[in-house]
């Protein structure tokens, strides 16, 4: 329980399900990740819409929604998506973001691969002030 306290990054804190009370929200549906989604049930945004919210199991991946629960969210579908949605030919399947992480892509000549880059034809020189 103390984990839920304070840990907000890997599922939803205490506040955040007193926030989904107190605001009347109810749960409309989940994704394939495990993902919970929820609606308030009178329009409070300023723009007259109800808010949506999303709670992730797991960590907060905001790259692990799937394009039709994306869409619901930002109010581009008025329905909730069914599970039955066919899949495009050109979508893959989900990669998480691993910007940041010891898995980041690290192309050669990159600082963190030691900087050193292969030469190329033409090769730069870098600008000095007296020259």
């Amino acid at each position: 329980m103390l984990g839920k306290l304070f840990a907000w990054w890997n599922d939803a804190t205490p506040g955040t399900f007193l926030t989904l009370a107190m605001k009347g929200a109810s749960k409309v549906g989940e994704d394939e990740y495990g993902n919970k989604y929820f609606e308030e049930k009178k329009a409070t945004a300023s723009d007259g819409r109800k808010r949506r919210y999303v709670i992730y199991k797991g960590y907060a991946d905001a790259s692990r929604v799937p394009m039709a629960w994306h869409g619901w969210l930002h109010h581009t579908y008025a329905e909730p998506p069914t599970g039955g949605e066919p899949r495009h030919v050109w979508e893959k399947e989900h990669q998480p973001n691993l910007t940041g992480t010891v898995h980041a892509y690290k192309p050669s000549g990159s600082l963190s691969r030691g900087g050193h880059r292969q030469s190329a034809s033409g090769d730069y020189e870098s600008w000095t002030p007296e020259g």
